[in-house]
């Protein structure tokens, strides 16, 4: 649960400690969304925190139990962090929930922290040194779930997550197998619509708008009125092209919902679809290098899931290969059971 939407004030400022001794102000406002981001960030001259600091919000959102995207909020420091420098993340956080009537803090509040896991809203530690009386500090022994501020149990037990592999074939030297994790956390009833609540922070626009297809498309699959979810999708690497990851993407949502049987390793999967609606697994370019890539990367207990128009042109004693090193193959025409 969230703290009851009380005031909502327009503007919210706080602070947090630099590395140098030195105070960050961070400062958030909000006005109607009106068809643009829901949020927007800036740091002075310094796009990459600004676009950590989306990023971060974005995570932090995912285990709030109501959904409003009316509003959008912009978020701005008076001063850029050093590169390395992650403790203002905490005050990013607490700005976005205030704004929007969240939780209330008191006027000149210090706060210091950061996280990699802020999609569980787990806050994880802080760097400050000489922090001044009073200041929200997270981390073991402090606040170490942004619950906590609000006096709410910590709701990370609630987030399912789950990740999926997927061969990212870029020419030989560089090819990797990349993961892509899904996120959910149930979603209340008349808290706005399913496609809204799907955020992947990071990805490009396009590409955001063609995951949230992929997704809606194949839970339509599920065949019943399923649960609504708020989901967040990371992907290991965010510079990607082409759909091969749609299969990955797909499976690694069915695990995170319960929908399919986990694997004693992970799953690496290759295919996209025209019509994931109708759980239909299509073929992708890069059979070839794809195949070879996944057999030399491949571990004991791995699930490999390939498109079925894939079966007649594996690389001869692929099968028993992966075998070998304790992993399976299979190839697949639709995803689910029928």
């Amino acid at each position: 649960m969230n703290a009851p939407l009380l005031k909502r004030p327009d503007t919210v400022t706080l602070r947090s400690v630099l590395a140098g001794g030195g105070f960050v102000t961070v400062t958030a406002t909000r006005r109607p969304r009106a068809g643009r981001a829901e949020v927007k960030c800036s740091a002075p001259g310094d796009p990459a925190v600004a676009a950590r600091m989306v990023l971060v919000v974005r995570l932090a959102r995912h285990t709030e139990a109501r959904h409003d995207s009316r509003d959008q909020v912009v978020i701005s420091l008076d001063r850029a962090p050093l590169d390395a420098e992650r403790d203002w993340e905490l005050a990013v956080v607490l700005a976005d929930r205030a704004v929007r009537g969240l939780l209330v803090l008191r006027e000149g509040a210090v706060a210091n922290g950061w996280s990699d896991a802020w999609q569980l809203a787990r806050i994880e530690g802080h760097d400050a040194v000489n922090p001044p009386a009073g200041a929200l500090l997270g981390g073991p022994g402090n606040l170490h779930h942004i619950g906590a501020f609000s006096g709410q149990p910590d709701v990370a037990a609630s987030v399912s997550s789950a990740r999926a592999w997927f061969p990212l074939h870029s020419g030989g030297i560089h090819d990797a197998l990349c993961w892509v994790e899904v996120s959910v956390y149930p979603l209340g009833e008349g808290d706005g619509g399913e496609e809204d609540a799907i955020a992947a922070p990071g990805i490009d626009s396009a590409r955001q708008q063609a995951l949230r297809q992929v997704l809606l498309g194949a839970r339509h699959f599920d065949g019943e009125r399923a649960a609504r979810w708020r989901t967040t999708v990371r992907l290991g690497q965010a510079a990607i092209s082409g759909n091969s990851w749609e299969l990955a993407l797909v499976l690694a949502d069915r695990l995170a919902r319960g929908r399919e049987f986990v694997p004693r390793g992970r799953i690496i999967a290759s295919g996209c679809s025209s019509a994931w609606h109708a759980g239909v697994v299509e073929a992708v370019e890069g059979l070839g290098p794809k195949c070879a890539l996944i057999e030399r990367e491949a571990q004991a207990g791995d699930r490999v899931l390939l498109p079925r128009a894939w079966e007649p042109d594996l690389p001869p004693g692929m099968k028993d290969a992966l075998r070998a090193k304790g992993a399976s193959l299979v190839c697949v025409e639709r995803i689910g059971i029928i």
